[in-house]
């Protein structure tokens, strides 16, 4: 098969890879451009197209790496027991959680007090795998359905809310509605509730058969390719009848290109069936479509896609101390607001500060280029060094 290198999935990296580049923009975005501190870049009243798509592109990120986490999970098992396979995901899902809640909440604030913890993206990625550690028991058409099961159906929850800081508000929080919550001065942001995103991850486990030994390689792409155009098709379908599948619809706004966001601007926060149809949709296009993929840049990106939490760390960090060198640069700001008390959306003396969006994209690309010698000697490390079991936790 001509997508498999050395026992690695040439497409797999190479989707990841391009999502772990493209999620960095938002990061910039979020730290260095002037508007990020006034108003939502989704918010029709008030944004550009270009800056629309700069936040809007980046929504594929989360759901992709939930999905391709799963598929490299059932790729993993090939080698393993399912009770090794269990124990596996359990502890990788525990260390992902600490490294949320520490070493990414801090790269965020940089503020050694921890006035607030965000529970996002990694914090899903290591629940998800240790409720996989729980699936992977079940036949793999069970698994396949709860997981079906649960995206397409988990919009029905959508007005169940619990009021108040309680604990039972935090437990469903966690589940399915985002919310901040204030427990003993500390700041709590639940950003991604763990359903559907967990159902996302059993999906990507299931998906990993496809990708097994002796799978006909053309069987794969069209599998692929119908998952994918049957995704955007019942997407289109449902997202035109504004009758299930996102909380937001969308309506006609003040010139076609509008009207043409307002369609496409789906719920993130817990991801929508819509949301997910569009951005798992696109994702198995993109590996139907690259299954053969070769050259230079395929090789370079796919760097990127084999050491992803490795590069996620790091390019936190740099990110903020590039916004604290650029505050210190900047007459009128003061450097040390950005050691956060609380979350980066509400510093209201942080408006004022900033650059353009140009200037942003173009740090992006400093960033992303600066990081591709580091990742490269890591990765080259770590497939010299297979033997090693801790490389499989960073």
């Amino acid at each position: 098969m001509s997508a498999i290198i050395k026992n690695r999935i040439t497409s797999i990296d190479f989707l990841r890879g391009t999502i772990m580049i493209i999620m960095a923009l938002d990061h910039v975005r979020d730290y260095l451009y002037s508007g990020s501190f006034f108003y939502d870049p989704l918010d029709l009243t008030k944004t550009s197209g270009i800056l629309f798509f700069t936040r809007w592109i980046t929504h594929f990120c989360a759901p992709i790496f939930m999905l391709l986490a799963g598929t490299s999970a059932y790729l993993i098992g090939q080698k393993k027991t399912k009770r090794e396979l269990s124990i596996f995901l359990v502890k990788r899902g525990l260390w992902l959680i600490f490294l949320e809640m520490f070493v990414v909440n801090f790269g965020w604030n940089f503020n050694i007090t921890f006035p607030m913890f965000f529970f996002i993206t990694i914090w899903a990625l290591g629940l998800s795998m240790i409720i996989l550690a729980a699936l992977i028991h079940l036949p793999k058409k069970l698994i396949l359905g709860i997981s079906v099961i649960i995206i397409l159906g988990h919009n029905l929850l959508d007005g169940v809310h619990v009021p108040g800081s309680t604990l039972p508000a935090f437990g469903w929080s966690l589940l399915h509605d985002q919310q901040f919550f204030t427990w003993h001065k500390e700041i709590l942001l639940v950003g991604y509730p763990i359903v559907p995103l967990m159902a996302v991850m059993s999906l990507g486990y299931c998906l990993g058969g496809w990708y097994t030994a002796g799978y006909e390689v053309g069987k794969r792409q069209r599998n692929l390719w119908i998952a994918g155009a049957t995704c955007i098709a019942l997407f289109i379908v449902l997202r035109y009848t504004n009758l299930y599948g996102d909380p937001v619809k969308w309506s006609v706004q003040k010139n076609t290109l509008f009207t043409i966001l307002s369609f496409i601007k789906v719920n993130k926060y817990p991801p929508s069936l819509l949301y997910l149809l569009l951005t798992l949709g696109a994702a198995f296009l993109f590996l139907s479509f690259t299954e053969k993929s070769k050259g230079a840049v395929v090789k370079v990106v796919s760097v990127y896609g084999r050491v992803p939490m490795f590069y996620y760390l790091i390019h936190i960090y740099i990110i903020h101390l590039i916004a604290i060198i650029a505050s210190a640069l900047t007459p009128g700001q003061d450097w040390t607001i950005w050691f956060l008390k609380q979350p980066i959306w509400f510093t209201t003396n942080l408006k004022g500060y900033g650059f353009s969006l140009p200037v942003a994209y173009l740090v992006w690309i400093g960033i992303v280029m600066a990081l591709y010698p580091l990742c490269k000697r890591y990765d080259d490390y770590k497939q010299a060094n297979k033997g090693k079991w801790w490389l499989s936790y960073l």
